[in-house]
């Protein structure tokens, strides 16, 4: 296959997978949504999904979009019906510090601007639709309406955050209800930012939309007096939602900078909520490609255990290969390395570093699946340091493709797609079967332990006295048994951000259990992870700006 770098009509894009112009809603001329019809005729999940995560990020960046845009793009190149699943970039982040989330350089999705700002408009119904729930939830309190034999919901019990898709660390916490008895009775509140949102998690989740308004309807927003739990459907908010969530649950269908279809789907966080792309956006993709190239947020530890634990267990479906992205820099910091030094030379440094990347290998062998890790190589890579990260990997017994995605496109990630093409054309008579880590009849403690000790390699784990109350309350409740979405540091395999490389001997620490009924598992947060970022000094909306032209610059698009 030749590509040029050049975007092509998405009436194109789409028939490339047997999409018909039918099958598209048009949001413009470069992005629609796929039709609902989709969702009961979508052709049933037979492709082969490959799996993007990385070791854990660091200042110097790891390129694991660009990585996972550039390997679809190499697939194709080498004659495969490749396909896309990737998260919508909040615009926390967005403004905040990392920038767009679209890719970069050559390896960059179409059109960046729109899908970096407010794309469909998925993430803006996302929070109103939470927003809603929490304004019925208030309003509940003020008109003192009872729910039956629970009673009156207790305002002092409310649980639901509101959400807000912006990083505002003052609205962690916040006082609302001032200014008298008309305007409610005063209470403490927070705010999530959106990708937290049980919401935005639940719309990830759901297959369909019976789907949606069951899980919505699950949805826990506090309790009465007598400590009963209030849902959603106890609000009677359930059907308004879903009809502000009417589009939201359709997969966007984009394109890369080569043509290539790619749906752009949901964005939860890693670090704070499970850190893929929706449900329906993976089974579409299976179903419509011969290769799925999808990737879950940050490193290993966050996103790639929950990817599996979570989402592959509602799914029923495994990946075929795991791609694991590193670049020289990250290792040489999780080496000990100085920020300012990280692309100088280190030998001693990077073999340091290289300790961080096989733990992340040895916990995919506890998942049963075969790793590729991809070096996103920089120019200024030294041969020797990138045979020395090869050799190293081939030690731990997985293999290593280089790729120069970024700037060369698919032509960069050739190497690396023949690879993961062979690896995963050897499991078609034998796929890899599902391994999670731990069973759902397993104790809190029990799946804590297996998490933190196979993923992050602590030593030990330890439940609040706090969290333990939170616990024994959702246990009454009945929600004991639900699997565990870890809220961690992601810059770190411990629950403290300083500590890189390697750690050992550590313990994680959950201080607070979540309830996410409609997700249907429990934000066990540890450390001190928040669920509302907050802004740097330096944040990134300095850098983005509307030019003369129409194009907005600074968002990650190596537009300068």
């Amino acid at each position: 296959m030749t590509n040029t770098f050049q975007v092509r009509p998405l009436s194109l894009v789409a028939q490339e997978v047997g999409l018909s112009p039918s099958d598209l809603i048009p949001f413009g001329k470069d992005k629609a949504k796929l039709d609902a019809k989709l969702l009961t005729t979508r052709p049933q999940p037979s492709g082969r999904l490959i799996l993007v995560s990385a070791i854990n990020p660091t200042p110097a960046g790891e390129g694991k979009t660009t990585t996972a845009i550039g390997l679809q793009m190499g697939l194709r190149r080498i004659g495969k019906r490749a396909m896309l699943a990737l998260r919508e970039p909040s615009l926390g982040p967005v403004f905040g510090v990392k920038g767009g989330g679209t890719g970069g350089g050559r390896a960059s999705l179409y059109p960046a601007d729109d899908i970096n700002l407010h794309f469909t408009g998925d993430l803006h119904a996302i929070t109103t639709a939470h927003n809603l729930l929490a304004a019925l939830t208030d309003n509940a309190i003020y008109y003192r309406q009872r729910f039956g034999d629970k009673g009156e919901l207790d305002g002092r019990q409310v649980m639901l955050s509101r959400a807000l898709d912006m990083n505002d660390r003052f609205l962690r916490r916040c006082i609302i209800g001032l200014g008298g008895k008309a305007h409610g009775s005063p209470r403490e509140a927070r705010f999530d930012i959106t990708a937290a949102s049980e919401v935005m998690a639940v719309l990830a989740l759901s297959s369909s939309y019976d789907d949606l308004r069951a899980r919505l309807g699950r949805i826990v927003v506090g309790a009465t007096e007598s400590g009963q739990p209030v849902t959603a459907d106890d609000l009677q908010a359930t059907q308004a939602m879903v009809a502000v969530l009417r589009d939201a649950l359709l997969p966007n269908l984009v394109q890369t900078m080569e043509g290539g279809p790619a749906l752009v789907h949901c964005g939860p966080f890693a670090n704070i909520a499970h850190g893929c792309s929706s449900v329906l956006a993976t089974e579409l993709g299976l179903g419509l490609s011969d290769y799925l190239v999808t990737e879950a947020g940050f490193g290993f530890d966050l996103g790639g255990e929950k990817f599996l634990d979570l989402k592959c267990r509602q799914l029923g479906v495994w990946p075929r290969v795991v791609v694991l992205v590193a670049t020289l820099r990250a290792l040489k910091l999780h080496g000990g390395a100085k920020l300012a030094q990280a692309a100088a030379p280190d030998a001693g440094a990077l073999e340091r570093g290289m300790a961080h990347l096989g733990k992340h290998l040895d916990s995919l062998k506890r998942f049963g699946l075969p790793a590729v890790v991809a070096i996103n190589a920089f120019p200024d890579d030294t041969e020797a340091e990138l045979q020395q990260v090869e050799a190293a990997v081939a030690q731990l017994g997985a293999k290593a493709a280089r790729s120069t995605a970024f700037a060369h496109g698919g032509a960069g990630a050739v190497a690396l797609a023949e690879i993961v093409a062979d690896l995963a054309e050897r499991s078609d008579a034998q796929p890899p079967k599902p391994q999670y880590l731990y069973e759902l009849d397993d104790s809190f403690q029990v799946k804590l332990e297996k998490i933190a000790r196979t993923v992050y390699g602590a030593a030990s784990v330890n439940v609040s006295a706090t969290a333990q109350k939170d616990l024994d309350r959702l246990s009454a409740w009945g929600y004991g048994k639900l699997p565990i979405c870890v809220a961690k540091t992601q810059l770190s395999l411990s629950d403290e951000p300083s500590r890189v490389g390697l750690p050992t001997g550590h313990t994680i620490t959950v201080r607070e259990v979540r309830l996410s009924a409609g997700a249907g598992f429990l934000v066990a947060l540890t450390g001190e992870i928040v669920t509302m970022p907050g802004l740097p000094q330096k944040p990134a909306a300095w850098n983005i700006a509307l030019t003369d032209s129409g194009k907005v610059r600074g968002l990650m698009q190596n537009d300068g």
